[in-house]
């Protein structure tokens, strides 16, 4: 992995699965030793925030705004 001539690197993606690191994330670097530790800041999220998160971008079908009501209104 390389840094960045900005002095960014990519952190790989089973990582940030892994740890709950999201876009818009805040994280916390921490020297230990000869090492950097790259500590997530965890925020008090509501049920529903962190539902939504987990939820955006997983979605297979796309439907418009009034299909969607038509369904939750049981209309055919």
């Amino acid at each position: 992995m390389k840094v960045t001539t900005k002095g960014q690197v990519t952190i790989p993606q089973e990582i940030r699965e892994q740890l709950g690191i999201h876009p818009g994330a805040d994280v916390e670097f921490k020297i230990d030793g000869d090492a950097i530790k790259i500590i997530p800041i965890r925020k008090a999220a509501s049920v529903g925030k962190r539902l939504v998160e987990q939820m955006r971008g997983k979605a297979t079908i796309k439907m418009s705004t009034d299909e969607i009501l038509a369904l939750t209104r049981g209309e055919s």
